[in-house]
């Protein structure tokens, strides 16, 4: 059974982030604070439960680029929106896609699927900075995959013609406006991802870890409602970035930055608001 609950734990570190499903749910007092994940973790660099998170995170980030910006690009080509998805379908095919991408590859890597959410939570300490760093880059190799595909089935062409399915900022708005959108918008999804799987209500309630996947994919969801009109949405920079490599046109690289910047101080934000004054962690500490 120990060997089964490692792979369950947020980032597969060796510490306990969450109990079993399906045990008794603890109380206030009964539950203690998991040890923050160390900065570097050598031992993990032997191990195969490392090597194939980062695939799984690989995999889950170029489906994720597949499914999204070839629905994009659907609603892009039609003349008339009535005849597709529309934007609703955009931001459920972003939605949702997490939700599923999340709930398939959380007991292996996190089902981070995201360098803002891996971003987040090394901040929180909940896991190392090498496996960070090994989930981003494998996330933006997935994403660049994933858009690549895309880019070989509609042909160079179309896929230029209809913008590759990449962020840009929106006529009529600033890039003080796209920033901010991003900044907010990461915040709320990092938020959720935080509080969906936080290990002291995973420990109280012992449906939380199963229920997850549903609120951080119906934030993303969300987020793509309000954000789409300004910024086509990125709060994600492996997305934006696997776009922008396969598209390759000055308007997406000269704004790239906003989907770097923007989700890295969203993530901030939200990992500072949860650990500082959610949980007040630094407080219980000295207590």
């Amino acid at each position: 059974m120990e060997g089964k609950e490692e792979d369950v734990r947020l980032g597969a570190n060796k510490f306990s982030e969450r109990q079993p499903i399906g045990t008794s749910a603890q109380t206030d007092k009964d539950y203690k604070e998991p040890p923050p994940a160390p900065l570097f973790e050598p031992g993990e660099l032997q191990s195969w439960s490392f090597y194939r998170a980062g695939i799984a995170e690989f995999v889950a980030t170029f489906l994720f680029l597949y499914i999204t910006v070839l629905t994009v690009m659907g609603v892009s080509q039609s003349k008339t929106k009535c005849t597709t998805v529309g934007v609703q379908g955009i931001a459920w095919a972003f939605g949702g896609m997490i939700f599923a991408l999340v709930y398939c590859t959380a007991g292996i890597s996190g089902g981070h699927i995201n360098p803002a959410v891996t971003f987040g939570l090394f901040l929180a300490r909940k896991l190392s900075l090498t496996r960070a760093v090994f989930y981003i880059i494998m996330q933006c190799l997935g994403a660049i995959c994933g858009a690549g595909v895309v880019k070989g089935l509609q042909g160079d062409t179309r896929y230029e013609l209809l913008g590759g399915g990449a962020n840009s900022v929106n006529h009529g708005y600033t890039k003080g406006d796209g920033l901010g959108a991003e900044i907010i918008g990461t915040f709320v999804l990092v938020y959720t991802v935080f509080s969906a799987t936080d290990a002291k209500r995973n420990a109280r309630d012992s449906h939380v870890p199963i229920l997850a996947p549903l609120p951080i994919g119906f934030a993303v969801f969300l987020v793509h409602l309000a954000t789409i009109p300004i910024t086509g949405t990125g709060i994600n920079p492996a997305r934006s970035l696997g776009a922008a490599i396969m598209y390759n046109r000055d308007h997406a690289w000269d704004d790239q930055w906003i989907f770097w910047v923007g989700p890295f101080i969203g993530a901030t934000l939200a990992a500072v608001y949860h650990q500082l004054i959610i949980r007040a962690i630094p407080f219980k500490a000295r207590a």
